[in-house]
Protein backbone atom coordinates (compact mmCIF):
# COMPACT_ATOMS: atom_id res chain seq x y z
CA UNK A 1 0.00 0.00 0.00
CA UNK A 2 1.31 3.62 -0.68
CA UNK A 3 -0.63 6.40 0.92
CA UNK A 4 -0.88 9.59 -0.20
CA UNK A 5 -1.34 11.93 2.35
CA UNK A 6 -2.19 15.79 1.34
CA UNK A 7 -4.66 17.94 0.37
CA UNK A 8 -7.78 17.48 -2.17
CA UNK A 9 -9.03 20.08 -3.94
CA UNK A 10 -10.94 22.13 -6.56
CA UNK A 11 -8.76 23.76 -9.42
CA UNK A 12 -10.63 27.10 -11.11
CA UNK A 13 -9.47 26.55 -15.18
CA UNK A 14 -9.64 29.54 -17.19
CA UNK A 15 -11.84 28.37 -20.30
CA UNK A 16 -10.51 31.48 -22.39
CA UNK A 17 -8.33 34.51 -22.28
CA UNK A 18 -8.60 37.52 -19.80
CA UNK A 19 -9.57 37.84 -16.20
CA UNK A 20 -13.04 37.50 -17.06
CA UNK A 21 -12.89 34.06 -18.56
CA UNK A 22 -15.30 31.43 -17.74
CA UNK A 23 -13.77 28.81 -15.21
CA UNK A 24 -14.30 25.19 -15.18
CA UNK A 25 -13.80 23.68 -12.02
CA UNK A 26 -11.71 20.43 -11.77
CA UNK A 27 -10.84 18.24 -9.02
CA UNK A 28 -7.05 18.83 -8.30
CA UNK A 29 -4.40 19.30 -5.69
CA UNK A 30 -0.90 17.77 -5.59
CA UNK A 31 -1.49 14.95 -3.41
CA UNK A 32 -4.59 14.06 -4.86
CA UNK A 33 -3.63 14.23 -8.39
CA UNK A 34 -0.48 11.69 -6.95
CA UNK A 35 -3.26 9.56 -5.37
CA UNK A 36 -5.51 9.40 -9.23
CA UNK A 37 -2.44 8.44 -10.79
CA UNK A 38 -1.13 6.10 -8.53
CA UNK A 39 -4.38 4.39 -8.52
CA UNK A 40 -4.69 4.48 -12.45
CA UNK A 41 -1.01 2.84 -12.95
CA UNK A 42 -2.62 -0.21 -10.85
CA UNK A 43 -0.53 0.23 -7.19
CA UNK A 44 -2.80 -0.37 -4.31
CA UNK A 45 -3.17 3.35 -3.34
CA UNK A 46 -4.93 5.07 0.38
CA UNK A 47 -5.75 8.89 0.80
CA UNK A 48 -5.19 10.57 3.93
CA UNK A 49 -6.34 13.99 4.22
CA UNK A 50 -9.09 15.89 5.54
CA UNK A 51 -11.96 16.93 3.18
CA UNK A 52 -15.08 18.92 3.14
CA UNK A 53 -18.82 17.72 3.45
CA UNK A 54 -20.22 20.23 1.02
CA UNK A 55 -20.50 18.92 -3.12
CA UNK A 56 -16.89 19.37 -3.81
CA UNK A 57 -15.59 17.31 -1.22
CA UNK A 58 -17.95 14.61 -1.98
CA UNK A 59 -16.64 15.39 -5.92
CA UNK A 60 -13.28 14.68 -4.75
CA UNK A 61 -13.97 11.71 -2.58
CA UNK A 62 -15.79 10.14 -5.72
CA UNK A 63 -13.06 10.90 -8.34
CA UNK A 64 -10.48 8.98 -6.23
CA UNK A 65 -12.99 5.85 -5.68
CA UNK A 66 -12.96 5.93 -9.60
CA UNK A 67 -9.68 5.03 -9.49
CA UNK A 68 -9.75 2.42 -7.32
CA UNK A 69 -7.91 5.16 -4.19
CA UNK A 70 -8.83 3.53 -0.78
CA UNK A 71 -10.27 6.84 0.99
CA UNK A 72 -11.11 5.27 4.38
CA UNK A 73 -8.14 6.89 6.26
CA UNK A 74 -9.72 10.54 4.86
CA UNK A 75 -11.17 12.45 7.70
CA UNK A 76 -14.22 15.06 7.20
CA UNK A 77 -15.14 18.25 8.39
CA UNK A 78 -18.38 20.87 7.54
CA UNK A 79 -15.95 23.76 6.65
CA UNK A 80 -15.83 24.54 2.95
CA UNK A 81 -13.31 23.13 0.47
CA UNK A 82 -9.77 24.98 -0.87
CA UNK A 83 -10.18 26.61 -4.24
CA UNK A 84 -7.05 27.63 -6.53
CA UNK A 85 -7.71 29.63 -9.60
CA UNK A 86 -5.41 28.72 -12.21
CA UNK A 87 -3.50 30.83 -15.24
CA UNK A 88 -2.22 28.69 -17.82
CA UNK A 89 0.39 30.99 -20.08
CA UNK A 90 1.02 30.59 -23.91
CA UNK A 91 3.04 27.50 -23.52
CA UNK A 92 0.83 25.42 -21.06
CA UNK A 93 2.44 26.41 -17.98
CA UNK A 94 0.02 27.05 -14.91
CA UNK A 95 0.10 29.48 -11.76
CA UNK A 96 -2.10 29.21 -9.27
CA UNK A 97 -4.07 31.58 -6.63
CA UNK A 98 -5.73 29.96 -3.52
CA UNK A 99 -8.52 30.38 -1.31
CA UNK A 100 -7.51 28.66 1.88
CA UNK A 101 -9.14 30.48 4.53
CA UNK A 102 -10.93 28.32 7.08
CA UNK A 103 -11.03 25.54 4.81
CA UNK A 104 -11.58 21.93 5.62
CA UNK A 105 -8.05 20.65 4.39
CA UNK A 106 -6.06 22.56 6.42
CA UNK A 107 -7.50 21.00 9.53
CA UNK A 108 -6.20 17.57 8.99
CA UNK A 109 -5.04 15.87 12.23
CA UNK A 110 -2.16 12.94 12.30
CA UNK A 111 -3.49 9.10 12.86
CA UNK A 112 -3.06 6.97 15.77
CA UNK A 113 -1.78 4.85 12.65
CA UNK A 114 -0.90 4.29 9.28
CA UNK A 115 -3.49 1.43 6.92
CA UNK A 116 -2.32 -1.93 7.16
CA UNK A 117 0.00 -2.84 4.56
CA UNK A 118 1.85 0.60 4.33
CA UNK A 119 5.29 0.65 2.66
CA UNK A 120 5.51 4.07 1.41
CA UNK A 121 3.82 7.29 2.23
CA UNK A 122 4.07 11.00 0.02
CA UNK A 123 4.01 13.98 1.16
CA UNK A 124 3.81 17.92 -0.20
CA UNK A 125 1.95 20.92 -1.58
CA UNK A 126 -0.19 22.76 0.39
CA UNK A 127 -0.58 20.87 2.79
CA UNK A 128 3.20 20.96 4.03
CA UNK A 129 2.39 24.94 4.86
CA UNK A 130 -1.26 25.47 5.48
CA UNK A 131 -1.46 25.24 9.40
CA UNK A 132 -2.75 23.47 12.04
CA UNK A 133 -2.73 21.09 9.45
CA UNK A 134 1.23 21.18 8.34
CA UNK A 135 2.59 20.37 12.07
CA UNK A 136 0.19 17.36 11.80
CA UNK A 137 1.46 16.34 8.12
CA UNK A 138 5.10 16.83 9.59
CA UNK A 139 4.10 14.58 12.17
CA UNK A 140 2.82 12.04 10.19
CA UNK A 141 6.38 12.18 7.99
CA UNK A 142 8.67 11.82 10.82
CA UNK A 143 6.12 8.85 12.79
CA UNK A 144 6.35 7.14 9.00
CA UNK A 145 9.90 7.23 8.59
CA UNK A 146 10.47 6.17 12.43
CA UNK A 147 8.54 2.85 11.51
CA UNK A 148 10.93 2.76 8.55
CA UNK A 149 8.15 3.55 5.94
CA UNK A 150 9.65 5.11 2.61
CA UNK A 151 8.64 8.70 2.78
CA UNK A 152 8.65 10.64 -0.73
CA UNK A 153 8.42 14.68 -0.30
CA UNK A 154 7.67 17.36 -3.42
CA UNK A 155 7.43 20.34 -2.01
CA UNK A 156 5.78 22.38 -4.86
CA UNK A 157 6.53 25.23 -3.83
CA UNK A 158 3.70 28.23 -4.15
CA UNK A 159 5.21 31.15 -3.36
CA UNK A 160 1.82 33.22 -2.74
CA UNK A 161 1.01 30.48 0.25
CA UNK A 162 4.15 30.95 2.21
CA UNK A 163 4.17 34.12 4.01
CA UNK A 164 8.17 33.53 5.20
CA UNK A 165 10.22 32.00 3.02
CA UNK A 166 13.12 31.95 5.04
CA UNK A 167 11.37 30.10 8.03
CA UNK A 168 9.92 27.28 5.01
CA UNK A 169 13.22 27.19 4.06
CA UNK A 170 14.36 26.06 7.53
CA UNK A 171 11.52 24.05 8.05
CA UNK A 172 12.02 21.97 4.47
CA UNK A 173 15.80 21.34 6.16
CA UNK A 174 14.70 20.61 9.07
CA UNK A 175 12.53 17.56 7.34
CA UNK A 176 15.01 15.92 4.88
CA UNK A 177 16.50 13.68 7.88
CA UNK A 178 12.70 11.87 7.63
CA UNK A 179 12.55 11.64 3.67
CA UNK A 180 13.98 8.88 1.37
CA UNK A 181 12.86 10.16 -1.49
CA UNK A 182 12.86 14.27 -2.68
CA UNK A 183 11.51 15.30 -5.53
CA UNK A 184 11.03 18.92 -7.55
CA UNK A 185 11.49 21.11 -9.83
CA UNK A 186 14.36 23.33 -10.96
CA UNK A 187 12.01 25.93 -10.26
CA UNK A 188 11.33 24.60 -6.89
CA UNK A 189 15.12 24.11 -6.12
CA UNK A 190 15.99 27.38 -6.95
CA UNK A 191 13.43 28.96 -4.97
CA UNK A 192 14.76 26.52 -1.88
CA UNK A 193 18.11 27.74 -2.48
CA UNK A 194 20.21 24.57 -1.64
CA UNK A 195 21.54 22.17 -4.15
CA UNK A 196 20.68 18.44 -4.55
CA UNK A 197 23.71 16.87 -2.88
CA UNK A 198 23.44 19.30 -0.04
CA UNK A 199 19.68 17.74 0.59
CA UNK A 200 21.32 13.91 0.37
CA UNK A 201 23.81 14.80 2.38
CA UNK A 202 20.69 15.48 5.59
CA UNK A 203 19.18 12.12 4.51
CA UNK A 204 17.47 11.06 1.25
CA UNK A 205 18.48 8.14 -0.34
CA UNK A 206 17.72 9.76 -3.65
CA UNK A 207 16.95 13.85 -4.99
CA UNK A 208 15.22 13.22 -8.37
CA UNK A 209 15.09 17.38 -10.27
CA UNK A 210 12.50 17.77 -12.97
CA UNK A 211 13.36 19.92 -16.20
CA UNK A 212 10.16 20.54 -17.69
CA UNK A 213 9.69 19.58 -21.44
CA UNK A 214 14.26 19.04 -20.93
CA UNK A 215 13.96 15.48 -18.59
CA UNK A 216 14.83 14.72 -15.36
CA UNK A 217 17.93 13.67 -13.10
CA UNK A 218 18.32 11.77 -10.22
CA UNK A 219 21.34 12.46 -7.78
CA UNK A 220 21.88 9.94 -5.54
CA UNK A 221 25.28 9.02 -3.25
CA UNK A 222 26.59 7.13 -6.20
CA UNK A 223 26.46 10.09 -9.05
CA UNK A 224 23.87 10.84 -11.19
CA UNK A 225 21.75 10.13 -14.16
CA UNK A 226 19.35 12.15 -16.63
CA UNK A 227 16.97 11.27 -19.00
CA UNK A 228 15.17 13.91 -21.82
CA UNK A 229 11.93 14.75 -21.86
CA UNK A 230 9.25 12.89 -24.23
CA UNK A 231 8.19 15.43 -26.84
CA UNK A 232 4.81 16.20 -27.27
CA UNK A 233 2.09 18.86 -28.21
CA UNK A 234 1.21 20.52 -25.06
CA UNK A 235 -1.93 21.22 -24.12
CA UNK A 236 -1.16 22.43 -19.90
CA UNK A 237 1.25 20.93 -17.72
CA UNK A 238 -1.20 20.83 -15.03
CA UNK A 239 -0.85 17.31 -13.24
CA UNK A 240 2.83 16.80 -14.94
CA UNK A 241 4.82 16.40 -11.50
CA UNK A 242 2.57 14.44 -9.19
CA UNK A 243 2.52 12.42 -12.01
CA UNK A 244 6.15 11.96 -11.87
CA UNK A 245 5.77 11.53 -8.23
CA UNK A 246 2.99 8.39 -8.91
CA UNK A 247 5.54 7.22 -11.82
CA UNK A 248 8.04 6.75 -9.26
CA UNK A 249 6.79 5.28 -6.54
CA UNK A 250 5.03 2.71 -9.02
CA UNK A 251 8.32 1.93 -10.21
CA UNK A 252 9.63 1.35 -7.44
CA UNK A 253 6.94 -0.70 -6.18
CA UNK A 254 7.46 -2.99 -9.33
CA UNK A 255 11.13 -3.26 -8.57
CA UNK A 256 10.00 -4.29 -4.96
CA UNK A 257 12.52 -1.34 -3.89
CA UNK A 258 9.43 0.41 -1.85
CA UNK A 259 11.95 0.98 1.48
CA UNK A 260 14.62 3.86 2.08
CA UNK A 261 16.97 1.17 1.79
CA UNK A 262 16.20 -0.44 -1.57
CA UNK A 263 16.06 3.31 -3.04
CA UNK A 264 19.60 3.74 -1.86
CA UNK A 265 20.33 0.36 -3.39
CA UNK A 266 19.34 0.69 -6.89
CA UNK A 267 21.90 1.20 -10.05
CA UNK A 268 22.37 3.20 -12.60
CA UNK A 269 20.15 1.14 -15.28
CA UNK A 270 17.16 1.17 -12.32
CA UNK A 271 17.23 5.00 -12.19
CA UNK A 272 17.39 5.28 -16.03
CA UNK A 273 14.49 2.90 -16.49
CA UNK A 274 12.68 4.67 -13.46
CA UNK A 275 13.56 8.13 -15.21
CA UNK A 276 12.09 7.49 -18.51
CA UNK A 277 8.75 5.60 -17.35
CA UNK A 278 8.11 8.70 -15.33
CA UNK A 279 8.96 10.89 -18.26
CA UNK A 280 6.58 8.94 -20.76
CA UNK A 281 4.16 9.35 -17.85
CA UNK A 282 4.12 13.22 -17.63
CA UNK A 283 3.69 13.62 -21.50
CA UNK A 284 0.74 11.99 -21.54
CA UNK A 285 -0.28 14.04 -19.23
CA UNK A 286 0.76 17.57 -20.73
CA UNK A 287 -0.97 16.49 -23.67
CA UNK A 288 -4.31 16.76 -22.54
CA UNK A 289 -6.03 19.66 -20.81
CA UNK A 290 -6.14 19.75 -17.08
CA UNK A 291 -4.64 17.04 -14.34
CA UNK A 292 -5.36 13.53 -16.19
CA UNK A 293 -2.50 10.97 -15.97
CA UNK A 294 -2.51 8.27 -17.80
CA UNK A 295 -3.75 4.47 -16.46
CA UNK A 296 -1.11 1.65 -17.13
CA UNK A 297 -2.71 0.54 -20.30
CA UNK A 298 -1.48 3.53 -21.76
CA UNK A 299 2.16 3.24 -21.03
CA UNK A 300 1.97 -0.99 -22.00
CA UNK A 301 5.30 -2.48 -20.54
CA UNK A 302 7.34 0.73 -20.71
CA UNK A 303 8.63 0.83 -17.49
CA UNK A 304 9.27 -2.84 -18.03
CA UNK A 305 11.25 -2.62 -21.31
CA UNK A 306 13.70 -0.21 -20.68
Amino acid sequence: MIVVAGEALIDLVPQGTGALASLRPALGGGPFNTAVALGRLGSPTAFCSRTSSDAFGEALLDGLRRDGVDVSAVQRGPEPTTLAVATVDAGGSAAYSFYVDGTADRLFTAPAALPEGTRAVSFGTCSLVLEPGATAYEELMRAAAAQGVLTALDPNIRPGLIPDPDAYRARFRRWLPSVSLLKLSAEDAEWLGGTPREWLAEGPAAVVVTHGGDGLTVFTRDGEHSVPGEKVDVVDTIGAGDTVNAALLHGLAVRDALSPHAVARLGADDWTALLRFAARAAAITCSRAGAEPPYASELGGALDAD
